[in-house]
Parts: structure tokens; sequence; C-alpha cells
């Protein structure tokens, strides 16, 4: 999702500092600093607090973007603040930086998925077409809801992303 963002924007992720690799350029008129951690995902948290740290950036002022399988493949979810919920690398966020720290959720529990089958194998696998389909078009809503995000705040992002939801073959639809 940051990688399609850098791409949307013109902005080259070529730099290494604070355990991420690291771009900076303008989206929606706001100077920004995208980031990968290159951290174990359980560890992303301290990527994050050094890039903060770094950088003289408060944890309100960033926003996480992670994979979410508690959410329907295509589904997007943002939020402000909050736990770490089910989520290892968000909870590394939270232990390292408070649970202030705004979060888009991209949902990716689809047809594959099963209570049964091990976590780490589902995450790792690949879609299946149809799933990529939906998954590359929520890719392009997350970041366009990343922008709204940056441009008119979070609650202008939340009434864009919350009120959308994905069918079985990938389309949005309002909830």
């Amino acid at each position: 999702m940051v990688e399609a963002l850098a791409v949307r924007q013109g902005i080259r992720i070529r730099s290494r500092e604070s355990g991420a690799r690291v771009g900076r350029g303008t989206v929606a008129g706001v100077s920004t600093i995208l980031a990968l951690p290159q951290t174990y995902m359980n560890a992303s948290g301290d990527a994050v607090f050094a890039l903060c740290q770094s950088n003289g950036i408060d944890p309100s002022e960033v926003c996480v973007v992670f994979d979410e399988v508690d959410l329907p493949l295509g589904a997007l979810r943002i939020r402000p603040r909050g736990s770490g919920g089910t989520h290892n690398g968000m909870r590394s966020v939270v232990a390292r930086v408070g649970m202030e720290i705004p979060r888009l959720r991209v949902g990716v529990r689809g047809e594959r998925y099963s209570r049964e089958r091990d976590l780490a194998d589902y995450v790792l696998d690949p879609f299946s077409r149809s799933e990529r389909e939906a998954f590359e078009e929520s890719v392009e809503r997350a970041a366009e809801t990343l922008c709204v995000w940056l441009s008119d705040g979070i609650d202008a992002a939340m009434r864009i992303a919350n009120s959308q939801t994905s069918s079985p073959d990938g389309a949005s639809r309002p909830d």
C-alpha cells in the first residue's frame, strides 16, 4: 500500500533510516514521509518509534497501514487511536508509541481463510485471481483514503473509508 501511494505521488522510497526504507515528498499538499519498516513485523513499533523520534513527529501525525485478517477482503477501516487488536505488528506500535496513533486497516480475509488454518500460512500465501483483483482495488481506495486524511483530516477519511465494504466479487459498496 505504501509503495502504491509512493508510485502514485512520484515519491521514491530509497533511503534507509531508523530501521525503515523511507521516501520523502508531498502528498495532498502536505510534506510527507513514507516508510516501510525493515524490522520483523512483530517489532514494527521499533521503526515507528525511531522515525518519530529522529524526525520530531508526534505519533498522532502518523498513520500506520496494515493488513487485517479480521476484516473481509477489500474492507477498509481508519481510526484515530486504539489498541493493537489481534495484529502483532500493531501491538508492537502501540507498545512503543501509545494508543494515540491513527491506523488504516486493509481487510485481507478472503475465500481461502479458515480459523483452522495456520494464520501465518494464510497471510503469506498469494491471493487467488479474484482475491487479487479485490485487494488491488482496496489498495487504490486506501491510497485515496490517506490522501484525504492528509488534506482534510481523520474525520473526512473515516467518512470515506469506513462507509465502504467489499462484496464477495470485490466491488465496493456503501455499508
